[in-house]
């Protein structure tokens, strides 16, 4: 595609395909700035490590202040993402879908619904996971859904895929620090609500009826401690056979569906 460039006067291509099951990826380093500036939705860079020159600066540059997820990569890897194409040492992966600003999904919500659920997944890894999720999420009506903006599963196709387009029906927030989220939840009288085995009380005994911001954690660590210190309720499912844990996506299916029967 030919398109002029914000950063001089020449033209020049931008190369961009679609990948199978509604994947896309950008490459090349101005290619990727012009996607910055006209606010793609990125959800991560691949840069090669050494990068050097001027606009290889610029685009660190940019993602840092953007706060854009990236990683470095060795060349290979951004071989294999571009299909051997001439990536110039970077690859960036688009969302396939647009996600919201926090405040004004809260205020949106909480002007039109008195006790909503927000589900807050503090570094939910395993794309099938989050798609498993937010299909529970919403089946289950929550008003949205809230990701960190580093150590989060992409939603990618197979996330959109596991999740029966559910992706595309929800809002979807990302956000640079989990605990300031929930600190701008609390400030609107929402309830946090962490599902942890690091407590005594089984989530049947919470009042999951008012206004609510559900916390997940990952399939490895679980949640986080700053997380659970900042928690105003902390609720386990019980655990009647050998096994020591729950899928993370079918303990919130059961969480989920308890505020459900609560709120019947």
């Amino acid at each position: 595609m030919l398109i002029s460039s914000r950063f001089g006067v020449m033209f020049f291509l931008v190369y961009l395909w679609p990948m199978e099951k509604n994947d896309s990826k950008i490459f090349g380093l101005r290619a990727i700035l012009e996607a910055i500036e006209a606010d793609q939705q990125i959800e991560k860079v691949y840069l090669q490590k050494d990068l050097k020159g001027g606009l290889a600066h610029q685009l660190q540059k940019v993602i840092h202040e953007k706060k854009i997820a990236f990683s470095y990569v060795p060349p290979e890897k951004l071989n294999k993402l571009s299909k051997h194409q001439n990536h110039q040492g970077a690859v960036a992966s688009i969302s396939p879908i647009r996600f919201v600003d926090l405040e004004q999904l809260t205020n949106q919500v909480l002007s039109a619904k008195k006790d909503p659920i927000f589900l807050v997944l503090d570094q939910i890894s395993d794309v099938r996971n989050l798609g498993a999720i937010l299909r529970t999420a919403e089946c289950t009506g929550v008003d949205g859904v809230i990701l960190p903006q580093h150590g989060s599963a992409p939603i990618n196709a197979d996330a959109i895929k596991t999740s029966a387009g559910a992706a595309f029906r929800i809002p979807i927030c990302k956000v640079n620090h989990i605990l300031d989220a929930l600190y701008h939840l609390k400030s609107l009288d929402v309830q946090v609500v962490s599902v942890t085995e690091k407590t005594d009380r089984s989530i049947y005994e919470l009042d999951l009826k008012p206004a609510m911001a559900l916390v997940m954690g990952s399939e490895n660590r679980g949640i986080s401690n700053n997380v659970l210190k900042n928690s105003d309720q902390k609720g386990k499912l019980p655990l009647l056979g050998s096994i020591e844990s729950l899928n993370v996506s079918v303990a919130c299916g059961a969480v989920l569906y308890e505020a459900v029967r609560q709120r019947l």
